[in-house]
């Protein structure tokens, strides 16, 4: 899931306050309308998914086929794609903790007899051990608590089985200002409007808790599964609000969104990261 509100500020997980700000942003079929939506068009929103399907994309071009698993699927996005891309490689599963999202999902892979869609929370996922041969989770660690999350991924997969697994990236210069600098201040701003009586900003807790690369490697070893590549997406050398006026005359991300990926020395740039490991056979 793409964030498109300002980050939680409590470093803990698991509080009934976070859980109910993560719950109130996917609460009904509008707001799963709305979500996909936002990946639609030119917005910033748009940029992030792109380079984000292009990285899930080489990452699974060289793993298994088989059975599937989209954890926090959202509304189908991923889902849709696969179905369209490869139909044949994979027996897709996704789950998600809001119905709504549930949904959408269900209406967006209409027709297709290789889906099954269930509510879920990835800290408790009701399948068999050792079960996918492939587990993405794409932007939903950062909703969760992400230990508990790791665990329940490394038990579902297979021994060899990949995992592909997204995360916001708390370093880098887009999320450091869009965090810090710009969603507070849109609070602020929409909290004087309505003082005014004339509301148009809004900036709500999003319940997001970002992690840095190497501690996320750390603790995906700690639950037995062995990182084996990183790179940085939705690359950009802009920050808020900066990019969303560029965006009306720079379209490179879309017609070569490999170039909003990155690796090597210096992936600084990238809003997010995604990992790939291997579940170990002795884990």
């Amino acid at each position: 899931m793409a964030p498109s509100r300002i980050a939680w500020a409590n470093r803990s997980t698991g509080s009934p306050a976070r859980d109910a700000a993560v719950v109130a942003q996917y609460l009904t079929s509008d707001n799963a309308t709305s979500y996909a939506a936002s990946y639609e068009g030119w917005r910033p929103a748009a940029r992030y998914y792109r380079s984000r399907l292009y990285a899930v994309d080489e990452a699974l071009r060289a793993g298994p086929q088989g059975r599937l698993l989209d954890v926090g699927c959202g509304p189908g996005m991923l889902v849709r794609h696969l179905l369209d891309t490869r139909p044949e490689k994979f027996q897709i599963t996704g789950c998600d903790q809001s119905p709504a999202m549930i949904d959408a999902a269900t209406a967006r892979s209409k027709g297709s007899s290789n889906v099954e869609l269930t509510v879920a929370r990835v800290e408790k996922m009701p399948f068999p051990d050792k079960h996918f041969d492939v587990v993405v989770a794409m932007g939903v660690l950062e909703y969760a608590d992400a230990a508990d999350g790791l665990r329940e991924i490394a038990r579902v997969v297979r021994p060899g089985g990949l995992v592909a697994v997204t995360m916001l990236n708390p370093l880098s210069p887009y999320r450091l200002v869009e965090w810090c600098l710009y969603w507070p201040l849109l609070r602020v701003l929409g909290r004087v409007e309505r003082l005014l009586g004339t509301p148009r900003h809004a900036a709500d807790v999003s319940g997001i808790r970002a992690i840095r690369l190497a501690r996320l490697r750390r603790m995906m070893r700690e639950t037995g599964l062995a990182p084996q590549d990183a790179v940085h997406y939705d690359v950009t050398p802009l920050v808020p609000p900066l990019d969303r006026l560029a965006r009306r005359w720079s379209r490179t991300w879309r017609d070569h969104p490999e170039r909003t990926v990155r690796r090597g020395a210096r992936p600084w740039p990238g809003t997010a990261y995604l990992v790939t490991a291997r579940r170990q056979a002795d884990a």
